[in-house]
Parts: C-alpha cells; sequence; structure tokens
C-alpha cells in the first residue's frame, strides 16, 4: 500500500510539473530573448548557448535605443509609471464606487436591482471598439483627451463591473446573522459594514482587486487611442519598438519581462487573500 501511494505520489508529481513547464517555459524563453541580441534571437536553429548582454535592459532604462538607422528615443520607463499610475488608481476608485454597490445588490432586493447590476456588467462584456469613437468625440469635448483622470475614468468600464460582480457574491456568502447580531449592540448601519461585512469578505474583496488590477495593466485599445505618448502605458509604449530598421526583439522581451515584475509583486503580497477569496464559499455547510 506505502510504494502505491509514493508510486501515486510521483506521477502526479510529474504530472503537476510537466503542467508547470508547459506555461512556464514561454516566460522562461522570453527571460533568455532579454538578454540576447537581434542576432542571436534571429539565429536558426535556435540555440540555449549565447553570450549574455544588459544592452537591453540599459537601452529600457536609459531611454535610448540604437538601431542601424540612428539612436532612438524611448520612454518605456515613462510608459511604465504611467500603468501604475492608471491601473492603481482605476482598481482604488473602483473598490471605493464598488463594494458599497456590491454589499447593496447583496442585501437590498429593489425594483429593477438585477437589470441594473447586468447593466454594469454588460459594459465589460461590449467590445472597446463600439465606445471608443463616441468616446474620443466626448473627451476632445471636454477637454479629457490625455489625461489621467480621463483614462482612470474610462478604465471603469474594466475594473468596476469586475469588482461589483466578484464582491457581490462574496457579500451574500456572509451570514446575516452576524450583522443583525452587531446592529441589536447599538451599531449604526455604516459600523456594521466597516467592521463586519467588510473584513469578513476580505478575501473576496483582494481577489477581485488584483484580478481587476491584471486586466487594467493588460488595456491597450483605451490608451492608445484616448491618450497620447506621455500618458500612454507599457502596452502601448511597446510599439515603439517597432522600428523602420526592423523589430527589436530583444528590447520587446526586456520591456516584458519588466512589466511582469509589478503584477508579480502584488500577486504574491496577495497570494494569501487570493488563495482564501477564491475559495470562499467553495464548500458550504
Amino acid at each position: 500500500m506505502r510504494q502505491e501511494t509514493r508510486g501515486a505520489r510521483l506521477i502526479r508529481g510529474l504530472l503537476l510539473g510537466l503542467v508547470g513547464l508547459f506555461f512556464l517555459f514561454p516566460i522562461f524563453w522570453v527571460l533568455l530573448m532579454s538578454f540576447q541580441t537581434n542576432q542571436d534571437i534571429l539565429r536558426s536553429p535556435p540555440s540555449l548557448v549565447f553570450s549574455p548582454t544588459l544592452e537591453n535592459y540599459v537601452a529600457l532604462i536609459s531611454g535610448r535605443l540604437e538601431t542601424q538607422a540612428g539612436t532612438l528615443e524611448i520612454k518605456f520607463m515613462g510608459n511604465l509609471l504611467n500603468s501604475l499610475i492608471l491601473s492603481v488608481s482605476s482598481v482604488l476608485l473602483s473598490l471605493v464606487l464598488g463594494i458599497p454597490a456590491a454589499y447593496a445588490f447583496a442585501r437590498y432586493k429593489f425594483r429593477l436591482g438585477e437589470d441594473i447590476a447586468f447593466t454594469i456588467l454588460s459594459f465589460r462584456f461590449a467590445p472597446p471598439l463600439l465606445v471608443l469613437v463616441p468616446l474620443l468625440t466626448y473627451f476632445q469635448w471636454l477637454g479629457l483627451y490625455n489625461t489621467y483622470f480621463g483614462l482612470i475614468w474610462v478604465y471603469q468600464l474594466i475594473t468596476l463591473p469586475l469588482i461589483l460582480w466578484i464582491t457581490r457574491g462574496y457579500f451574500e456568502d456572509v451570514s446575516e446573522d452576524i450583522e443583525h447580531a452587531h446592529r441589536i449592540d447599538g451599531h449604526g448601519w455604516l459600523k456594521t459594514f466597516l467592521k463586519i461585512a467588510v473584513p469578513l469578505a476580505g478575501p473576496g474583496i483582494a481577489a477581485a482587486a488584483l484580478l481587476a488590477f491584471i486586466f487594467a495593466w493588460n488595456n491597450f485599445v483605451f490608451a492608445l487611442i484616448l491618450a497620447s505618448a506621455d500618458k500612454q502605458p507599457v502596452t502601448v509604449g511597446a510599439l515603439a519598438f517597432v522600428t523602420a530598421s526592423g523589430i527589436q526583439y530583444g528590447q520587446i522581451a526586456a520591456a516584458l519581462i519588466l512589466s511582469i515584475i509589478p503584477t508579480l509583486i502584488f500577486a504574491i503580497l496577495a497570494q494569501r487573500y487570493l488563495v482564501e477569496g477564491l475559495s470562499l464559499g467553495a464548500v458550504k455547510g
């Protein structure tokens, strides 16, 4: 029996290792590309033997990209800062607006409540190109074009529906009896919401915030149309590496690695809450 258990564990570990290798290999290959020149990357057949270089990272940090056509000024670090500002601000605003709304939809039944909730969710399903043309016109008219405030407002189409619908499910899993007991002790609705409901749904809120941050960080279309180079995130700024003299694959790979780091750090810090949040309500009884 013990030998069978060890064999099953070995097979399970092998299968998990193969799955992990399958998903992590592209990231590993991009990491290798970030330390290679274009000549090494385009060599056929590809080889794992090469002389590593830091030129790609130096070009990104310094903002000067050397190409066959000359020196090209790039603003990757500025684009990285823009991504942080837009993503963090969008998620924080969505949390402020979405958490009370999610609690209201979970606790109170009112006329057209489900219709309103589904309408908000439909914003997430709608293709961005469907609203870009009127948004561009409105932005130019209101003076919001190429502003952080305008982009953060538009990013709510991405982050707010996610946070509202995900956290709504977690609030529904929180027992109302606990809140009623707190209210009986003489505490008001607001204090009960902040002291009881929000902490109990905290893991779910953290999971929703992380997913919203990832979606906001990866957004491309809105920033491409509604902002110019000085306000665009890394997803749009990467287009600068497609030059007249060719595609700078090494710089693109280095940019990918650097752009992954903030999301990875955020995921590591929120890992405990993410696991709890994704498993909350999976077992009831």
